[in-house]
């Protein structure tokens, strides 16, 4: 048995972030990420002129409740969807002009339905070049609050940062959602706001859901961040594809916070043999891998990880309503199905789906990354099974677990 440390979760590390500088007094974050995304994510804070002090297994920021310590500033987003998406909602809750940018691959990401939202509550805001995407410019007065409508079918991300915002508005928010996709990361959003302070209802009506959120700002406290639960996927995928293998992550329980651990629920259906206790997850493998067919919106981020781990099962494996994946670092349905078809696999794909018929995958064969951190990591599990994958672009993995190759190669051996 192979106990594995997984890394912070970035998910958690993004919100806990968002809501220490928000907070009244100074959080200390335990066990935060350290990747390029997460420290991507400090470093727009300090430029927005709040102070965050990090050291090994913990990171200090004084809260600012009245926004950010500066008049004027540029955020650099690097590659980070949360830092793209959640902190132009936390400047314009304060006073100033923030202008932010962000690399080639997050310009191509959507930002729009959540800059009509914000439009819609009175921010004004400018996208530099192209509606809808970054580079985009804040003017900060504070936000009144009231009422608005969202579509959060892209991403979940941009629910995430309405709500994040709604304590820190004059009056409210509440925020009508009319299509929600991986709505385990807006559970997720919900605890951590709940545990600064924060008052959120909900209701379903005929428009949709409503989230209701309360003008309490937030208290700031000592916040332990839990594994990542996506990362972890790789592991127990790769423990359910070799017979006798077994990997254990501590911190991933039955009170876990983030949704894709029922990652390990779809491996069990496949014939894993999985434990959830309290304080840790284990995955051994039977030696046997059935197809399924299964719908992935709510844990979409592990997508690519079943996609690699298909070509074993004894049978199709179909994962479904996961279109969503389309608009992530890269377009990952069509990433894993040139890469298996590559591989000499049989794919076939659709708007929102992809199956994958059962195969040896043959190398030596490199894997086209397209810098997405999630297509090298879900392709190291093929490559236990089959000599001669490597990949264009290995060094992608910083934007959420740096030291994964060393890892994962120890991991490997053990099994």
């Amino acid at each position: 048995m192979t106990v594995i440390d997984i890394p912070g979760s970035k998910s958690v590390t993004a919100r806990a972030l968002f809501l220490a500088a928000a907070a009244e007094g100074t959080t200390t974050l335990l066990r935060p990420l350290r990747s390029d995304d997460t420290e991507g994510f400090a470093e727009g804070l300090k430029s927005l002129g709040y102070a965050v002090r990090q050291e090994p297994g913990a990171w200090h920021i004084e809260g600012r409740p009245a926004g950010p310590g500066v008049d004027e500033a540029d955020v650099y987003c690097r590659d980070g969807a949360t830092t793209a998406r959640f902190l132009p909602a936390l400047a314009a809750a304060g006073h100033g002009t923030f202008r932010f940018d962000a690399s080639a691959q997050m310009r191509r990401r959507p930002l729009g339905p959540l800059t009509t939202a914000l439009r819609e509550l009175g921010v004004e805001l400018a996208h530099g070049e192209r509606e809808g995407h970054h580079p985009l410019t804040v003017t900060g007065r504070g936000i009144k609050g009231g009422a608005v409508r969202l579509d959060a079918g892209q991403s979940s991300q941009y629910l995430t940062a309405l709500l994040l915002l709604g304590p820190l508005t004059a009056e409210g928010l509440a925020i009508t959602v009319t299509d929600l996709v991986s709505e385990p990361y807006v559970e997720i959003t919900l605890a951590m706001m709940r545990a600064f302070g924060a008052e959120v209802t909900r209701a379903a009506g005929p428009g949709g859901r409503t989230y209701t959120v309360a003008p309490t700002g937030y208290r700031a406290t000592t916040y332990a961040i839990e594994p990542d639960a996506s990362t972890a996927s790789y592991f127990f995928a790769a423990a359910a594809l070799v017979p006798g293998g077994a990997v254990t992550v501590p911190g991933l329980g039955t009170g876990a916070l983030q949704g894709d651990l029922a990652f390990v629920d779809v491996l069990r259906r496949m014939g894993a043999d999985v434990s959830v206790g309290a304080e840790a997850t284990t995955v051994r493998g039977t030696g046997t891998l059935r197809g399924l067919t299964v719908n992935m919106r709510d844990i979409s981020d592990t997508m690519p990880t079943l996609a690699a781990l298909a070509p074993f099962a004894d049978g199709p494996v179909r994962i479904e309503d996961v279109a969503n994946t389309r608009v992530k670092e890269c377009d990952r349905l069509d990433a894993c199905a040139e890469n298996l078809r590559r591989l000499g696999i049989t794919v076939t794909t659709g708007p929102d789906r992809i199956e994958i018929h059962p195969g040896t995958p043959t190398g030596p064969v490199e894997i086209t990354t397209h810098g997405d951190h999630r297509i090298v990591m879900s392709f190291a599990v093929t490559a236990l099974r089959t000599p001669g994958i490597t990949f264009d672009d290995p060094g992608c993995v910083r934007k959420t677990f740096p030291d994964f190759h060393t890892v994962f190669e120890g991991f490997r051996q053990a099994l």
